[in-house]
């Protein structure tokens, strides 16, 4: 865990990879609640069986689920003493570029592209996100998420 005093101190940051996260475990529970919540029943996700006989040879998580799992990303990887709170302002790209079989273990690295002043003392934070699957060279998801944090 990388701790920051102030929002400044982050912000200095511009251009570094600031932190890892720690690693998340996929489970079928996990994909078959994230199912529920979205609707999005599909069979390579839900159906276990049928999916060993599919094109990945396993069940595999929503790419959304994977998405979904930035907060916990930043939450296990940074804080900033002097922040009160963040919130998740947007995407400007995503891509799910490789598979999540249930079981894989992921993590993100996270690189702060760019932090602009905005109203209350706050900044919005560019962040480049590349959430890493265990054991596999290409990223399951990159993305780059923009962060607003206030003092």
């Amino acid at each position: 865990m990388r701790t920051f005093e102030k929002l400044a101190d982050l912000a200095a940051c511009v251009g570094q990879e600031v932190a890892v996260s720690d690693w998340v475990t996929i489970t079928q529970e996990q994909v078959n609640l994230f199912a529920q919540a979205t609707g999005d029943h599909q069979w390579i996700h839900v159906d276990a069986e049928r999916a060993k006989q599919g094109p990945f040879g396993a069940p595999i998580a929503h790419g959304f689920l994977t998405l979904s799992l930035l907060p916990v990303f930043f939450e296990s990887s940074m804080a900033v003493t002097q922040s009160r709170m963040g919130v998740n302002y947007g995407l400007n790209k995503v891509r799910f570029t490789a598979p999540v079989p249930v079981g894989s273990r992921l993590r993100a690295r996270m690189t702060l592209l760019a932090s602009e002043p905005i109203e209350n003392g706050g900044v919005q934070m560019t962040w480049s996100v590349r959430v890493e699957r265990e054991g596999v060279e290409k990223p399951v998801c990159v993305a780059e998420s923009l962060v607003r944090r206030y003092p």
